[in-house]
C-alpha cells in the first residue's frame, strides 16, 4: 500500500476584459519540483517582496496571460513588462531546470517558459494539448484541476489574436485590474512551428 502525496493548490481569479471569468485551481507537483513549485506558488502568494533584478513586486497580481495560441497553449507570468520578455524568479533572475520527469503528454500541464536551458523565472504555460515537442526544454511542474471551462474560454476568446497577443485578461489570486495595452512578445524558436 503506498503512500499518496498530497500536492499543493494555488488558484488565479480570472478576468476578460474586466468581466470575472471564474477560478482556475492548480495542483503542483512539488514531489517532482519542489523548487520550481515553491517558486510559483510564492508567485502566487506575493509573499516574497520585491524582485532583484526587476525591483517589481514577485507577485502573479494583475499579471496579464501576454500569449495565447490556439490548439498550443496559454502563457503568462510575465509580472515586470506584461509582454513575454520580463520577470524574475523568486530566487533572483532565473533558475536551473530541475526535472523533466513528467511530459507534456496531455492539456491542462502547468509549465515553466523559458528562454532556453536554465532560464527559468516567473513565466508559465498551460498547454491546450499534448505537446511532446516540448519534453527535454520545458519544466512540467503541475495542472490545471478545476476551471478548465476558464481556460477554454480564453483560447476561444482571443483564437484569432495568435501571434504574441492575447486577450484583456489576467491571472491573479487576489482583485482583478485590467491592462489596456498590449506588446508583441518574442516567440522561442521551438515554438514556432505550432504557429
Amino acid at each position: 500500500m503506498g503512500i499518496k502525496v498530497q500536492h499543493p493548490r494555488c488558484f488565479f481569479d480570472i478576468a476578460i476584459n474586466n468581466q470575472p471569468a471564474g477560478r482556475v485551481v492548480f495542483e503542483l507537483f512539488s514531489d517532482v519540483c519542489p523548487k520550481t513549485c515553491e517558486n510559483f506558488h510564492c508567485l502566487c502568494t506575493g509573499e516574497k517582496g520585491t524582485g532583484k533584478s526587476t525591483q517589481k513586486p514577485l507577485h502573479y497580481k494583475s499579471c496579464l496571460f501576454h500569449r495565447v495560441v490556439k490548439d498550443f497553449m496559454v502563457q503568462g507570468g510575465d509580472f515586470s513588462e506584461g509582454n513575454g520578455r520580463g520577470g524574475e524568479s523568486i530566487y533572483g533572475g532565473f533558475f536551473e531546470d530541475e526535472s523533466f520527469a513528467v511530459k507534456h503528454n496531455k492539456e491542462f500541464l502547468l509549465s515553466m517558459a523559458n528562454r532556453g536551458k536554465d532560464t527559468n523565472g516567473s513565466q508559465f504555460f498551460i498547454t491546450t494539448k499534448p505537446t511532446p515537442h516540448l519534453d527535454g526544454q520545458h519544466v512540467v511542474f503541475g495542472q490545471v484541476i478545476s476551471g478548465q471551462e476558464v481556460r477554454r474560454l480564453l483560447v476561444t476568446r482571443s483564437g484569432r489574436k495568435i501571434k504574441g497577443r492575447g486577450p484583456r485578461c489576467y491571472g491573479t489570486p487576489s482583485r482583478p485590474r485590467s491592462r489596456d495595452r498590449f506588446r508583441r512578445s518574442e516567440t522561442p524558436p521551438h515554438w514556432r512551428q505550432e504557429m
